[in-house]
């Protein structure tokens, strides 16, 4: 595993600090690597969710009513539970 080094204001040490010192952490390294994991997720969903707007928008508008758009949703919703 790498090594890295990094500087931090003295509030922000001690928040790390009081992070690891409550309990949630082993140590420095586990509460920084949470950190990294947490953004990549964030940063992948906010991916995902921007694609599929922009799929959305690119797709135009649909010839399907509300009634027809909350027909199939409840029917899909229905189906779902049934498969459980």
């Amino acid at each position: 595993m790498a090594t890295m080094n990094v500087s931090l204001p003295d509030p922000m040490k001690a928040w790390v600090e009081s992070q690891v010192d409550g309990g949630q952490y082993g140590n420095t390294s586990d509460y920084v690597r949470d950190l990294i994991r947490r953004d990549q997720n964030d940063r992948e969903q906010t991916k995902a969710l921007q694609e599929a707007i922009t799929k959305g928008l690119e797709s135009g508008i649909s010839d399907r009513t509300m009634k027809d758009i909350l027909k199939a949703a409840r029917s899909k919703v229905k189906s779902a539970k049934h498969a459980v």
